[in-house]
């Protein structure tokens, strides 16, 4: 097993991550910034240090920073947790080339999933079913442009093959909207991505999200962990995601889910991963892969009894799957809401002085955070301050213990979304199940 991880991140997976080295006995090293030194896994790591001012682009995404903080402190591993540096092909190499294991994959690996029209390729080639589309990038002929979305069919979406987070996409729905269209998205993906590269889709109207996690050693095994749904969104960020998805059958599981751990195998994938798909009449269609853990991996663990960060750390020391397969089994429901220090109404950020905080509890209950009485939350960071997760052996169960949760968890001082996840767990239609990705929107009154 590593001696010592470096956690390259914060908040409340950096602690997440702690808490697993802890467990299998390996020692912690908590990079922060000046704004961070109070956080509770700087405050309970084995050893800390400072790499730069509040500014992300000053410590969080310093790559020299952070590889120095794991030399001069002998770490053998470095964690990058989700977002900042966690997808980047560049630091994933930096920290091999200098001697150090990356928990992830591979640069080469990063890089062939970062981009959307090599991702879609692979899984082609790997048999994962994937929306109509351009079949690699466009180019500067406006005819051949338009035979292609023609051939797609209207409604079309032309995206950034270097885009993420929402960004980087424009739907055309006739011909005479699309070449405006193409060469607004490239100006814009070139200012934002770095990458002018642009490719075209079938879009499509009401679909569902819905991600399978995968587990791979990079030695010939994969696993997956099931589905979850993450339909629920706001301006394309999650903010409700459940396990299993309402509406997938054993059936539809073992048949996607064998596709992506055969593709996981294919690519020579290594770590913790999710396929992303759009599902749209019983179809799914793949979007993209994260090549990180995802935030929303604790209701996967919930359902399957798996420790994803753990299998992470085993599996960056060398050693294979300590599962396979056939140990798999989906057992309940488990249900997580993104808590931000938002208001809940307008959306804008709430950081400030937490007064007074108290956790919820009880049967099934799993509360995800960095936060604590007497902590500031800074302004610098994504509003992201907590993950409440709920479980129970039927979903109705698991809704139930939700609603009682978001009832009694106290966040006082600041505005969170607290308001808005109790409106979510009393709508009928999520109650029901199998709402579209548009639905919080309309419902919000943004679409």
């Amino acid at each position: 097993m590593l001696d010592k991880v470096l956690i390259a991140n914060r908040g409340e997976i950096a602690l997440r991550i702690l808490r697993a080295c802890k467990e299998l006995g390996i020692k912690t090293v908590a990079v922060h910034s000046t704004a961070d030194r109070n956080l509770k896994h700087v405050l309970l790591a084995d050893e800390s240090i400072c790499i730069g001012k509040a500014s992300a682009t000053e410590s969080y995404l310093n790559i020299p920073r952070i590889i120095a903080a794991a030399e001069v402190t002998n770490s053998i591993a470095i964690h990058p947790g989700y977002g900042f540096l966690a997808e980047n092909a560049d630091f994933a190499e930096a920290v091999e080339k200098s001697g150090f294991i990356f928990i992830g994959p591979t640069a080469e690996t990063i890089n062939l999933m970062g981009d959307k029209v090599s991702a879609i390729n692979a899984m082609k080639k790997a048999g994962v079913p994937c929306v109509p589309g351009s079949d690699g990038p466009l180019t500067d002929d406006e005819e051949r442009n338009k035979a292609i979305a023609k051939r797609i069919g209207y409604p079309i979406i032309v995206k950034a093959a270097g885009g993420g987070g929402g960004r980087g996409m424009r739907v055309v729905r006739s011909e005479g909207e699309l070449v405006k269209a193409i060469q607004t998205t490239q100006a814009e993906a070139g200012s934002a991505f770095g990458n002018p590269t642009v490719y075209m889709e079938k879009f499509l109207e009401n679909p569902r999200h819905v991600e399978i996690q995968v587990l791979a050693d990079g030695q010939g095994n994969a696993i997956h962990l099931g589905e979850r749904d993450c339909s629920m969104q706001r301006r394309h960020q999650k903010v409700v995601e459940e396990a299993p998805a309402p509406g997938i059958s054993e059936q539809m599981r073992a048949k996607i889910g064998d596709r992506c751990r055969r593709a996981c195998i294919e690519i020579n994938y290594r770590g913790a991963g999710t396929f992303e798909f759009l599902y749209e009449n019983g179809e799914f269609y793949f979007i993209e892969m994260n090549t990180r853990i995802q935030v929303e991996h604790p209701v996967s663990e919930m359902i399957t009894g798996v420790d994803l960060i753990k299998e992470q750390l085993r599996i960056a020391a060398g050693q294979p799957l300590s599962i396979d397969q056939s140990q798999i089994q989906i057992r309940g429901h488990a249900i997580e809401c993104r808590i931000n220090a938002e208001d809940p109404e307008t959306f804008i950020p709430s950081p400030g002085l937490i007064n007074m905080f108290h956790a919820p509890g009880g049967l099934g209950i799993r509360w995800e955070s960095h936060i604590y009485a007497g902590y500031t939350v800074p302004p610098f960071y994504d509003s992201m301050i907590g993950k409440l997760i709920a479980y129970g052996e039927s979903r109705d169960e698991a809704i139930a213990r939700m609603r009682h949760a978001l009832e009694e968890i106290v966040v006082d001082g600041i505005k969170t979304n607290i308001p808005l996840q109790r409106r979510i767990m009393a709508d009928e239609n999520f109650f029901a199940g199998g709402t579209n990705i548009h639905y919080l929107e309309k419902k919000l009154g943004l679409n």
